[in-house]
This record gives structure tokens, sequence and C-alpha cells, in this order.
């Protein structure tokens, strides 16, 4: 499957915070960048962190499968094997996840593996697996 990049927006209290967060911890390639705004390489997709003071951080969760998933929340489905990377590589960056790396709806249409943490501005970011990555949209 070959999709379109796509670009996301979204705010942070510190420019150098996110930087160390998404270049550093995350490893995406830094782009552009200004004193308002830096853009990463996201897995191929365009991010860019917006320096915004108290627009970011927690708003709400939904009840998903157990778990209190935070809304708004932003990331990638990636192949089992790169979710399994990044999930050794956050927990060897000392990252704080808000649902540790777990499989959601076991046995079920749509099981897949996640993990949800936030970045040091609050925003929430999930990383996804399937075991059967025809399951992506999977209704019952």
């Amino acid at each position: 499957m070959s999709l379109p990049p796509f670009h996301l927006a979204f705010p942070v209290d510190d420019l150098a915070a996110a930087r160390a967060f998404y270049g550093g911890v995350m490893g995406c390639a830094e782009g552009r960048s200004c004193d308002e705004w830096i853009d990463f390489d996201f897995h191929g997709h365009q991010i860019v962190a917006h320096l915004a003071p108290g627009g970011a951080g927690d708003r709400a969760s939904n009840h998903v499968d157990g778990h209190g998933v935070p809304v708004p929340h932003f990331g990638l489905v990636l192949g089992m094997a790169d979710w399994e990377a990044l999930a050794e590589r956050l927990r060897g960056a000392g990252c704080d996840f808000v649902i540790e790396p777990t499989v959601r709806f076991r046995g079920q249409p749509g099981e897949q593996a996640t993990m949800f943490l936030r970045d040091p501005a609050g925003n929430a970011l999930e990383f996804k697996a399937f075991a059967d990555p025809g399951q992506l949209f999977a209704t019952e």
C-alpha cells in the first residue's frame, strides 16, 4: 500500500524539548525550522511542532478495551517488528507510557499491539501494529 504523506501541525510549549524528543528520542530527522516551529520527518510524514504555550497537553480520554485513551492523539501504524523496536527504544530512553505496550482486542477482529505516550508538551501519541495488516479497518 502506498499512501501520500500526511502533514500535521501541533502545539508545543518548548521547542528545545520538542527537538530533543522528536529528533533525539524518536529519531525523526529535522527539516526546516525557525524560532517558532520545527519540521520533522515522521516516518515519511511531515509533522510540525509549533510554539504555542498553553495550547498543548491533556484534554480528555475515552474508554477503549479497558484503557483510558487520550483524546486527541496522533501516531503511526507500523509493522510489528518496527513497533517492537520502537517500544524498546522508548523503554531504553526512559519514556513514561500512558498505556504500556500491550495487545488490545486480543482474539478479536482488529487485534493490535498499541502503546501511548506523551511528548514533553503533553501531546499524546499512539503507535500500533497489526499481526494482520488487513485488519486495520476491521469492524467486527
